[in-house]
Parts: C-alpha cells; sequence; structure tokens
C-alpha cells in the first residue's frame, strides 16, 4: 500500500512544485487581489508549562514572518496552565496590548487542547478561515497564502492540510530518524493516499478549515487525537480535505527515545480509539448524496482497520523470519535456487515483495526530502527502516493493551 501512495503521490507534488516555481518567477504575486483574501484566525495551541520556553519566539515569528495582509490576519493564542507562569504570561498579555491583530486568551478550567479549542469555537471573531497550529510550529512564511489560495480555487475545499517538515532534524540521531519519517509521511503517503483514495485527513496542526465547520465539529475531550477524531466525523459528514504540499510549517521533534516513546503511545492509542469509533466508514453511505466509490470504501478499510491489524500481522511475521534465519539459513546456492524457483514458501516470497515494496516508497520519498533532511539521514533511516517498523508494531500492541486496561493519561511532550 506504502509503494502505490507513493507513487500517487508524484503527481501532486509535481504540480504542487511547478505553481511554486510560476509564483517565485513572478516575484511572490499569487493570482488573488491581497484585498480579496479570505479573513484568517491563526490559532497556536499551547499547554503552558511545556511550552514557556519557546512561546514568545512562535508569537513574535507569526507577527514578524508570516506573509499576509496585517488587516485580514489575526493571531490567536490559547493556553491552558494549572498555574500561574510569571513572566511569561505578563509579557504575552503587554505584547496583546500593543498589537491589534494579536489576541491572547487564557482558557477557563481548561486541562487539554480540546478544551482551549472549543472554547474558542464559541467566540465569533469574523473570520472565514480558521488555522490551527500546535505552539511548537513555526508556519513558512507564505504557508497561510497558499492555504487560503486553494480554498479560493475551489470552493468545494473544507479543509486544507499542510505539510510539516522537522525542524530539528540535526539535533540528534533520533530527530533525523523522525525528520525522514516526516517526509514520508506528509510528503507521500497523505497526498498520495488522497490521490488514490479520493480522500485527504487533518492531521492535528498546519491544517486550515472553513471557520464553520470546525465550530460545528468541535473537538472530543475524551479522545487522546482528538484532531483524527474530528477529521474523521468531517469526512463522515461529507466534508472535503486536501492536502497541499506547499503549505508547510517547521515542528519539534522529540530528541529523547523516552519522550518519543510517551509521543507515540499517545499516537497509537489515539488512532484505536478513533479507528474503533469510526471504521464503519468504510461501509456507510455518504451524505449528501456524495458518492464513495468501492476505492475509497477500501482506503478507509486499510486506514482504520488493516492498518490496526498490522501491528499483529508485523510481529508475527517478524517472528516467522526469525525462526528462519536460526533453523533454516540458505547455504548454498542450490538451495536459494530452490528457496525461489520450486518450493515458493509464502512468508518469503512476502519478505521479498515487501522489502521490494519499501525500497520503493522509500525511493520516492527521496525525490521529495524537505530541505532540512541530508542523504545521511536518508542512508541511515533506509538501513534502520525494517527495525523501525518493528518498533512500531511493538509500540502498536502496547498501545492496544493500554486501550483495552482503560489508560487515558495525557503525557504531553515538553517543548524547549
Amino acid at each position: 500500500m506504502n509503494v502505490m501512495e507513493a507513487i500517487c503521490s508524484l503527481k501532486p507534488n509535481r504540480i504542487s512544485r511547478k505553481a511554486l516555481y510560476d509564483v517565485e518567477e513572478n516575484g511572490w504575486k499569487f493570482p488573488t487581489p491581497e484585498d480579496q483574501l479570505l479573513i484568517l484566525d491563526l490559532v497556536i495551541v499551547a499547554y503552558l508549562p511545556n511550552e514557556q520556553d519557546i512561546i514568545m519566539d512562535r508569537i513574535h515569528y507569526a507577527l514578524d514572518h508570516i506573509v499576509y495582509p496585517h488587516d485580514r490576519i489575526r493571531i490567536n493564542v490559547l493556553y491552558n496552565t494549572p498555574k500561574a507562569i510569571e513572566p511569561v504570561e505578563s509579557e504575552m498579555n503587554e505584547l496583546a496590548a500593543k498589537i491589534d491583530r494579536l489576541r491572547i486568551i487564557k482558557v477557563p478550567d481548561s486541562t487539554s487542547k480540546a478544551h482551549n479549542l472549543n472554547y474558542f469555537f464559541t467566540l465569533y471573531t469574523g473570520a472565514q478561515i480558521i488555522a490551527l497550529y500546535d505552539c511548537d510550529h513555526y508556519s513558512h512564511p507564505y504557508g497561510p497564502r497558499w492555504a487560503v489560495e486553494r480554498f479560493l480555487a475551489d470552493e468545494e475545499v473544507d479543509c486544507v492540510q499542510g505539510r510539516c517538515v522537522i525542524q530539528n532534524s540535526k539535533a540528534t540521531f533520533l530527530t533525523g530518524t523522525i525528520a525522514v519519517e516526516f517526509d514520508k509521511i506528509y510528503g507521500t503517503s497523505h497526498p498520495g493516499r488522497a490521490a488514490l483514495f479520493g480522500y485527504g485527513l487533518f492531521t492535528g496542526s498546519n491544517g486550515y478549515w472553513r471557520a464553520n465547520l470546525p465550530r460545528d465539529l468541535k473537538m472530543d475531550a475524551t479522545m487522546l487525537t482528538e484532531d483524527i477524531d474530528s477529521a474523521l466525523r468531517a469526512l463522515e459528514q461529507g466534508s472535503i480535505c486536501i492536502h497541499e504540499p506547499n503549505v508547510i510549517s517547521y515542528e519539534l521533534a522529540p530528541t529523547t527515545f523516552h519522550s518519543f516513546l510517551k509521543q507515540r503511545l499517545r499516537w497509537v492509542q489515539g488512532w484505536t480509539q478513533a479507528s474503533y469509533r469510526h471504521c464503519m466508514l468504510a461501509y456507510k453511505k455518504s451524505p449528501h448524496n456524495k458518492k464513495r466509490n468501492l476505492l475509497t470504501r477500501f482506503g478507509l478499510l486499510s486506514l482504520l482497520l488493516i492498518r490496526e491489524l498490522s501491528y499483529y500481522l508485523v510481529s508475527q511475521y517478524t517472528c516467522l523470519m526469525l525462526s528462519f534465519l536460526i533453523t533454516g539459513f540458505l547455504k548454498t546456492g542450490t538451495q536459494l535456487k530452490n528457496l525461489i524457483f520450486f518450493e515458493f514458501p509464502a512468508s518469503e516470497w512476502l519478505f521479498i515483495i515487501g522489502t521490494l515494496c519499501l525500497i520503493g516508497s522509500l525511493a520516492i520519498t527521496y525525490f521529495v526530502l524537505s530541505e532540512l533532511i541530508t542523504k545521511r539521514m536518508m542512508v541511515k533511516f533506509t538501513l534502520l527502516y525494517p527495525f523501525y517498523l518493528i518498533l512500531g508494531s511493538c509500540i502498536g500492541l502496547y498501545g492496544h493493551f493500554r486501550q483495552i486496561v482503560r489508560y487515558s493519561a495525557w503525557n504531553a511532550t515538553v517543548r524547549s
């Protein structure tokens, strides 16, 4: 499936690169005049104890570097904190008092990102588009403009999901690995899935919505990945989400294995919750007479069911291959010939086909790497990718166990 998505990602990536080239050649002039752009609420969501070291930097960046008419954008910072954190809170409020297009909102009685957003969705701001960002993200200066241009080009589009790139890719070996993984996911998997199966998904950050949709959907605070849940609920009611590679944001990856593990366990368990709740999407009729064809249904089945089962398949297959290598390792060319051309054992053939597919998907990823990825990182990731998949399957199994025992603690990632 990964290799098919990677192949299908070539066309949307080629189109986006051509659009980027055309705009650059035209002196960064976009098709829509500035006075006709949609009014935008850019929302930065923060849990202040974890992000107090970076929040002022992100606010100043959004104010100073995002290229969008000042009278058509407002920077909204939503945060919650169990205790007062000074001098950060005072600095934010003092800055907001000086700059009209900055609004600082300390959400009362909030304990999660979902609570913060739901509170904001109750406020009428007059915005036509709402952009959602986690606090560790830097939007590309022209990211909001690219997103709004996509809305203006197609009135049926309800959500534009951008590409997330790891900013601190050179910090540690782990961040470099995660950076290549993100380029594979956002550079090939997401746009390829949208092209192959006909649907896209909001992934939690660097996503732009027509303002009425998230206000109606809201976020479910009981879900560990409330963003994925909201994306699937939007898809269920027939909303259209597209992936735009030119809408780029730069985010921070966990720098230690412990923080990486906590983050991935939350993601895996959250995906399990969302998959269990929405797995019938593959069978339900699409509302509003919008046809959900067989290919789209298979894509949803793959995303919501087969992906969850893959943790068991990968772990079991790993055990099978280890037993084969230990007990029946090939020692002669004749044994290899007999294995390939005569015995046709299913597990070995699956290994060969799976390896070729992995190599194919990684080869396509190489052509869409971000500017922050080095060839050395890509080579390391390619060599380690099979083991990375095995680690992912083990995390997935543990995430299933946590869901069975109703583990629900929110482990936020510390940013600095």
